[in-house]
């Protein structure tokens, strides 16, 4: 049974939500520094895709080297996430979702700075590894913290502020990238992070996170327990999937735009930084319309539907293009992202289908999962490139990507408007 905790917030009722209140009601630390604090993430977790080259060619690698050394060292990055995004998640339940956003900036600003100082691949290796575990508790616990302390009248709205505002992160970084070298670049996001520690501290707890802890007997952030029912594993599995398509897109037709741009004849030079930004760029746009548009839809798995029609004709387009200018090709970029652009959403999802007390192990776990899945998927890109090419093998790992969500999608509750005021049973 579900346990409601409306006794909690008792104290402080959520006033009844008008067109005047409604900026108020997102305009608060929570929301704000949480938009920031994902700026700052994403700007430190793509800053490699940007600088992979022309870091790995300094460091001495040549060919094909930059190619499979980059997608290593990447994959790595990817496995700190996941790794991270379980260790943070759990805490997120149990210690607090504003103590994991201090944890996570601290560890993530300082591994970027240690990026900064690299002078052979092995102690690259380690610091994005430690970087990924670090950048692994930022979304998620945004995520949860502004869906708990908005009233469900306006929480996609402080969501979509996050995700829109956070996402911009990687268009500074791709145009930072291009004015500066590359330590410099990660001394700069390493930098940011730690500023940012202090506007930390103006943000409180949660009200329903601040009442589980005084709630008897409650099991908090208790990981295995996704996988020990079979509704709930389904449940868990399926929001992950949705977002398998992002980080295809991300990590593998943007992060390789270079080498695709070569294979399809496009004139004119492609650079790794403004391919980034162009995608993040066409992601900001795609966030802040997906969030809006689920809003004012009243459903979150219509938008998502839409999104990942978008992406598949993005994809088509993307790889069917021939000999055009650069300026075509980065357009598809834009396009690209612009329909992956349903991430804000896809999170929002995954947080509001569960309880509070793993509300922030779902949410954290969910997008690192996701993150994660981009090691198998280049693990079968890197496969299917060498049976058939690199523009058929990417059309058949995205269309499988696709094709997977949007199956998993179809077997989840929809949850606008959802009330967040319950606990998972144990």
């Amino acid at each position: 049974m579900r346990a409601s905790l409306a006794s909690a917030l008792m104290a402080s009722p959520s006033p009844a939500v008008s067109p005047g209140s409604t900026v108020r009601q997102i305009l608060q630390p929570a929301v704000i520094v949480g938009a920031l604090g994902y700026f700052v993430d994403i700007y430190d977790l793509i800053l490699f895709s940007i600088v992979r080259k022309t870091s790995l060619a300094d460091l001495g690698l040549t060919g094909d080297q930059l190619v499979n050394q980059g997608l290593f060292l990447l994959n790595l990055q990817m496995v700190g996430m996941l790794v991270g995004g379980i260790i943070f998640g759990v805490l997120g339940d149990r210690l607090g979702r504003v103590t994991v956003l201090f944890s996570s900036i601290l560890l993530y600003s300082v591994a970027n700075l240690a990026n900064g100082f690299v002078h052979s691949v092995e102690a690259y290796a380690v610091w994005r590894f430690i970087a990924g575990v670090g950048l692994a508790g930022e979304l998620g616990g945004s995520i949860t913290l502004v869906s708990e302390v908005l009233t469900k009248e306006t929480r996609a709205y402080g969501t979509t502020m996050v995700a829109t505002i956070g996402v911009f992160g990687a268009v500074v970084g791709g145009l930072v990238a291009d004015l500066v070298s590359w330590r410099t670049a990660f001394f700069i996001g390493g930098g940011l992070g730690l500023a940012l520690l202090v506007l930390r501290m103006s943000v409180a707890e949660s009200g329903m996170f601040r009442h589980m802890q005084t709630s008897a007997g409650v099991a908090r952030g208790n990981f295995i327990a996704l996988f020990t029912n079979w509704t709930r594993f389904g449940k868990y599995l399926r929001c992950i999937l949705i977002g398998l398509p992002t980080w295809f897109v991300i990590g593998v037709l943007v992060t390789l735009a270079p080498e695709f741009a070569a294979a399809l004849g496009v004139m004119g030079p492609i650079k790794a930084a403004y391919a980034v930004s162009f995608a993040y760029l066409g992601i900001t746009v795609g966030d802040l319309a997906s969030g809006l548009l689920s809003q004012q839809l009243g459903s979150r798995k219509k938008v998502v539907r839409g999104f990942l029609l978008l992406t598949l004709a993005g994809i088509g387009a993307y790889l069917l293009v021939r000999g055009e200018s650069a300026a075509v090709f980065y357009g598809l970029v834009f396009l690209l992202g612009l329909g992956v652009g349903y991430w804000v959403v896809f999170v929002t999802i995954g947080a509001e289908q569960f309880g509070t007390n793993i509300r922030a192990t779902v949410a954290t776990t969910v997008p690192n999962f996701v993150r994660g899945s981009l090691v198998p998927v280049t693990v079968a890109f890197t496969w299917c490139k060498a049976q058939v090419g690199i523009l058929p093998g990417a059309a058949v790992v995205g269309g499988a990507c696709i094709a997977i969500a949007l199956a998993a999608l179809h077997g989840l509750q929809e949850t606008h408007g959802k009330d967040l005021d319950y606990l998972e049973p144990s």
